[in-house]
Parts: C-alpha cells; sequence; structure tokens
C-alpha cells in the first residue's frame, strides 16, 4: 500500500474542525446577543451566527494581544480589566473603553460590598459559634 500522508477517514478534518469551534464564543450566546439588538420578528441564519462568532473572536484576540503588549512592556505577567479598558482605548475605540471602565467600576464596588458582607457573616457566626461553646 502506498502512503500518501493522507489519513484515511475524516476524522483529522473533523478534530481540527471541533479544536477550532472550541476557541469560538457559542454560538447559541451569539445568537442571544443579536437577537437582543434585532425587532422581535427577525431571523438571523447560522451563517450570520458563524460570521459574527468568528468576528467576536478576532476582536477579542486583537484586544487581548494590545493588553499582553502592554502588560509585558510594564513586565506584568497578569492582564488585569484595566489594562483591557487600555488596550481599547489604544485601538481606537474609545466608547467601548468607557463603557467598560464604568461596568468595571460597578463590578469592583460590588465585590467590594459582597466581601464586605461575607466577611460581616463570617465574624457573625464564629462569635455566636463561640458563644455556644
Amino acid at each position: 500500500m502506498e502512503n500518501t500522508g493522507r489519513s484515511s477517514s475524516s476524522s483529522g478534518t473533523e478534530e481540527n474542525s471541533a479544536r477550532e469551534q472550541d476557541l469560538l464564543p457559542p454560538i447559541a450566546n451569539v445568537g442571544r446577543i443579536m437577537k437582543q439588538i434585532l425587532p422581535t420578528n427577525a431571523k438571523i441564519s447560522k451563517e450570520a451566527k458563524e460570521t459574527m462568532q468568528e468576528c467576536v473572536s478576532e476582536f477579542v484576540a486583537f484586544v487581548t494581544g494590545e493588553a499582553s503588549d502592554k502588560c509585558r512592556r510594564e513586565r506584568r505577567k497578569t492582564v488585569n480589566g484595566d489594562d483591557v479598558c487600555s488596550a481599547l482605548t489604544t485601538l481606537g475605540f474609545d466608547d467601548y473603553a468607557v463603557a467598560l471602565r464604568r461596568y468595571l467600576q460597578r463590578y469592583r464596588d460590588l465585590e467590594g460590598e459582597s466581601c464586605r458582607v461575607t466577611d460581616h457573616e463570617n465574624k457573625a457566626g464564629s462569635s455566636s459559634t463561640q458563644e455556644r461553646d
């Protein structure tokens, strides 16, 4: 038998396709976000969802690459939300950066509140346990 370098089955192509799909955001989520913007009677083709899925993935990689470059220049290993906001500004997506900074601040405020509540509950729980002993 002659070896042509090809796989005897199409599983190699299927594996590559599966790996590629793992790198993309879930198509159901992409479709759900697209539907939020469109009129209720609008329909979205599978091709449109797949195209948007690839665009979203490219955009995220583009912004992440810029944020990563900033971290590398500053000799840091961890990319944080501020780096992403800075990358958006650097790349000319100022409107997105403003919205993301606002979201990030609200997120941090809520995280701070939940940490304070958890700490308070933990302290209250431990003092009541000590009282019973």
